[in-house]
């Protein structure tokens, strides 16, 4: 039995949502959790989701009364590229917006259900039935270049390279303002934002991350920002978006962790995965593939002025 009290971070919040994230369940695992009998509210059954909690309340969830996973249906309606393609690996270019697997409220729709559409053999690659060949992340509203492997032995290969970071990926950034140095470094750590388990932040005790950034560019119009490249040491969740607010630097259109600036004209993070480099899985080799600027943050950046 997981036991909690409710935080004053989550206080007014819905049961539903509050057990969804003491659980690390989707709001649709919650829900049906909560139907099942499986949470209790101060020692009472709890029968409905929707109820709001206060600060200081006891919730309970019965980790038996969780349901199986959801498992991700094919879709041949989603949209992706594919940069390349063989018997081992796929290497995808994928537009903004679109979720990469199923979970917290994304069940349908997402990268997984269309690659199965459109290569079936990837079903349960890695032992994984919900995320199929998939060895990396790419947040939803991040555009660019993603890795999925065909094979469980491909899956195992390219997991140690992200592992021990032989694998790199470089991203092209906006954000606002311009750094002091050119060239830096961030190391800081990375865990749930204690205020907001949502969120992500730079904690004391979170897992080691580190960015690489380098400066290539500064516009003046429609604010001062500056262009960057950025090599991921370390893939944490939402690392760069995370490293760059941290050093108030924070990423043009990013409503999450922008600090509350204006979007100027974007409708998401300007975060692209523009390079992916690794070694083959099955010759060794070293293989380097490259994404051009999405459509929409090469029209806005078009439009600045230096």
């Amino acid at each position: 039995m997981i036991v909690e009290e409710v935080p004053s971070a989550l206080a007014g919040e819905r049961l539903d949502r509050i057990v969804a994230l003491i659980g690390d369940l989707s709001r649709a695992e919650a829900a049906a959790t909560i139907a099942a009998g499986g949470v209790r509210v101060d020692d009472q059954p709890a029968t409905s989701g929707k109820v709001r909690l206060d600060e200081g309340q006891k919730v309970e969830v019965d980790p038996a009364a969780v349901p199986g996973p959801v498992l991700p249906m094919s879709d041949a309606t989603v949209e992706f590229g594919v940069v390349y393609e063989d018997a081992t690996v796929i290497v995808v270019d994928k537009p903004a917006g679109l979720v990469v697997h199923p979970g917290a409220g994304n069940l349908e729709g997402t990268l997984v259900s269309g690659l199965l559409a459109r290569y079936p053999d990837i079903e349960g690659v890695g032992g994984d039935l919900v995320r199929p060949g998939i060895v990396h992340r790419l947040d939803a509203g991040s555009s660019g270049l993603l890795v999925v492997a065909r094979t469980d032995e491909a899956a195992e290969h390219l997991i140690d390279q992200f592992a021990d970071h032989s694998a790199t990926r470089r991203y092209d950034a906006v954000v606002w303002g311009v750094p002091d140095a050119p060239h830096g470094i961030i190391d800081a750590p990375i865990g749930r934002d204690r205020g907001d388990p949502l969120r992500m932040a730079v904690v004391t005790g979170g897992r080691p991350a580190r960015t690489d950034y380098r400066v290539v560019g500064t516009y003046s119009s429609p604010a001062l920002v500056s262009r960057l490249e950025c090599r991921l040491e370390t893939g944490r969740t939402h690392q760069i978006r995370v490293h760059l607010s941290s050093i108030n630097h924070p990423l043009v259109g990013d409503p999450t962790y922008g600090q509350r600036r204006p979007m100027l004209g974007l409708t998401r993070p300007f975060l692209h995965a523009a390079e992916l480099a690794f070694d083959h899985p099955a010759t060794g080799e070293r293989v380097t593939f490259t994404s051009p600027l999405a459509p929409d943050l090469a029209a806005w950046l078009a439009a600045a002025e230096v």
